[in-house]
């Protein structure tokens, strides 16, 4: 029934509320682009810009490959720009690394930071960002971040109450995952980090606010699940990582808290595969309902959501679609 609901909606025929008396309408659903000068794409990060949405992703022969690099869109008056290079892991004439997971973020002097990670794979990457001082048209050169410090691995940084960024990130080794926070000032100097501890392989978590100045995280996980945390002094301290009720296929997801207050998470409702995608509702962090179907297929690959709210209150989603498109997806609520 809801994967009709959503084909209704993409019509513009039919809204409906959730538990949560919020009323949802798909204003807009399509791919960001047709044709690109790479094959494979994945991981895509989303930021409001003075006119439009940015998105950003990584593209090329296929993941891992040396060739993959950091490509950029733009969506104005409902059109999406042509993609563009943004970054790539050129060393020198001969060696090149592949480039991963970019995130956007915008500082509080306006100027638009582009995390990414370069390295062969997730166990030997490390980080870099640049900085754009014309909403994304051109980029500085790359900045390494401090030894032993990653930058957000693949969801939004967020900004705490006492001014800090807190960027969520993990790690991998030896084929154990752990999860951490990365905290810095908002001009991406002074850095500390602070390990999540608990019995899961976690890895990519998203942050939600809560009152009170409670910060929840959700993790990624390999046990079927994800896990969250929670922090009460901006980041410093985390109760140990718990099993929430939603399922996990060891893909990713992201979340972000609204304006009201309310929460929502994109995610793959299943223990294995990721051919369903599905948008969440949650007032507490802790009950979630599914509110919509973005995707549901007997097979194929939509996964790596992003999730922001505009100032207009409208919600933009993207998703890797089959490993060859992102796929965009505009919401009002």
């Amino acid at each position: 029934m809801l994967q009709f609901i959503s084909f209704l909606s993409l019509l513009g025929l039919f809204s409906f509320s959730n538990p949560e008396n919020r009323d949802i309408k798909i204003l807009s659903s399509g791919f960001i682009y047709e044709t690109a000068p790479f094959p494979s794409c994945h991981a895509s990060t989303l930021l409001e810009t003075e006119d439009g949405v940015m998105a950003a992703w990584f593209g090329g022969t296929y993941e891992r490959h040396p060739d993959v690099a950091i490509y950029t869109s733009h969506r104005k008056n409902g059109t999406w720009s042509t993609p563009e290079w943004a970054a790539d892991g050129i060393e020198n004439e001969v060696f090149r690394n592949p480039t991963w997971n970019p995130v956007l973020h915008r500082k509080n002097d306006g100027a638009i930071v582009l995390f990414y990670k370069e390295g062969p794979n997730p166990r030997e990457w490390w980080g870099h960002y640049k900085i754009s001082s014309d909403e994304g048209k051109t980029w500085s050169e790359e900045i390494q971040l401090p030894p032993g410090f990653l930058g957000p691995v693949r969801n939004k940084s967020v900004e705490l109450p006492n001014g800090q960024l807190l960027h969520p990130s993990s790690f991998e080794i030896n084929h154990v995952w752990t999860s951490h926070i990365e905290l810095s000032d908002p001009d991406l100097k002074n850095w500390e980090k602070v390990e999540l501890q608990g019995p899961f392989n976690a890895i990519q978590p998203t942050v939600l606010f809560h009152p009170n100045n409670k910060i929840q995280v959700l993790c990624r996980t390999q046990e079927g699940v994800v896990a969250t945390a929670w922090s009460s002094d901006n980041g410093k301290t985390w109760t140990t990582l718990e099993a929430t009720n939603m399922d996990n296929n060891n893909s990713g997801i992201d979340a972000v808290t609204l304006s009201d207050g309310s929460h929502l998470l994109v995610a793959n409702p299943l223990k294995k595969g990721r051919n369903k995608l599905s948008l969440f509702s949650s007032t507490d962090g802790i009950n979630w309902t599914e509110v919509l179907v973005l995707e549901d297929e007997k097979e194929g690959e939509f996964s790596y959501p992003a999730i922001i709210q505009a100032t207009d209150g409208t919600v933009h989603i993207s998703y890797t679609y089959n490993r060859k498109k992102i796929k965009y997806v505009h919401l009002s609520l």
